[in-house]
């Protein structure tokens, strides 16, 4: 297949994904994919692409929202700047955005293209992924054997590594930490009312709120953004994280052994571009890795069943080690 990997290959890639989930995905799949040590990578700054690409090489280029057209075409440019002056066997994006415009102008410079669609894309591709086929600017592959065909090949899922297992912990009053997410322009306040209205949040619950900041309500500490470092100790030391269902936080979640309850933004309530996070969040609960939950369903019995359980990671499959190896 034109662009593929070879398997034990190491190859300087061109890596481009938007923060959050792809972000995320893309720096676990990249050793399966290949990727050598002065592979360079597309993104936008933030404290977690500051920490799950440190010591790489980072090309940081400004935010490029869901349907921005503009940012799309300065990215087009700034990425076709960089390769009028640097190689690379190929270039790889996991998208949103951000690959509509690093694809095509890689492809333009004569550089094989990928494009592997999301793990939340359950039943088909995004729009990013629709663009691409129609388009023919990349090398097509999903995570979900159930919809390829056509021009869609298959990739190794990232969900597929994780297991369930119940521990003895139990907690009436479970110690949160809550997070929002990172994505820029929408609100979710309807999840924040909710963990409020089951009457668990108190002075021990940590908060991120993302682009939901300036509420003045709520008990416990509460932070517009946290480190990376900070997110994963406030994780570990919660006995329930409640997330909403960005498949970036759900991945990092998991790889510190959480077992999330993940809560589902809707794009009625202006929380999202589009309702794919109610696909991530059936993926989850079909997986037994996570509790997803619409908001309306989210109460405190939901909450204390999620302390029970921790993730381990299955470290059999190739899928496994593209996992294990970030």
């Amino acid at each position: 297949m034109a662009g593929s990997s070879v398997a034990g290959a190491r190859r300087k890639l061109l890596l481009v994904a938007s923060t959050g989930g792809h972000l995320a995905q893309l720096v676990r799949l990249a050793p399966g994919l290949g990727a050598s040590d002065d592979s360079l990578w597309v993104t936008f700054r933030s404290p977690q692409s500051e920490s799950l690409l440190a010591g790489k090489r980072v090309l940081y280029v400004p935010y490029v929202r869901p349907r921005d057209f503009a940012g799309v075409l300065n990215t087009y440019r700034t990425v076709s700047a960089l390769l009028k002056r640097e190689r690379f066997a190929q270039a790889v994006s996991t998208g949103a955005a951000i690959a509509l415009a690093a694809l095509p102008a890689a492809r333009r410079h004569g550089v094989p293209t990928l494009y592997i669609e999301s793990i939340s894309r359950v039943q088909g591709p995004s729009l990013s992924g629709r663009v691409l086929a129609a388009t023919r600017f990349a090398e097509l592959r999903t995570q979900h054997p159930s919809w390829a065909g056509g021009r869609w090949g298959t990739h190794p899922a990232v969900l597929a590594t994780y297991r369930r297992r119940e521990v003895s912990r139990t907690a009436e009053r479970p110690r949160l930490f809550v997070t929002l997410g990172t994505i820029e322009g929408y609100r979710f306040d309807a999840m924040i009312d909710a963990v409020l209205a089951t009457g668990l949040a108190d002075e021990r619950t940590v908060w991120q709120l993302g682009f939901s900041a300036g509420r003045t309500d709520l008990p416990g500490q509460v932070y517009e953004q946290v480190s990376a470092a900070e997110f994963e100790r406030y994780a570990r030391e919660a006995d329930v994280v409640v997330t909403h269902a960005g498949v970036g936080t759900i991945l990092g979640l998991l790889e510190m052994g959480v077992h999330p309850v993940a809560v589902v933004r809707r794009s009625a309530r202006n929380e999202h571009v589009d309702d794919h996070q109610a696909q991530i969040a059936a993926l989850i609960g079909e997986l037994r890795v996570g509790s997803g939950v619409e908001v309306d369903d989210l109460d405190a019995d939901t909450i204390r069943a999620a302390a029970r359980y921790r993730i381990d990671i299955d470290g059999t499959s190739e899928a496994a080690r593209v996992s294990a190896g970030n």
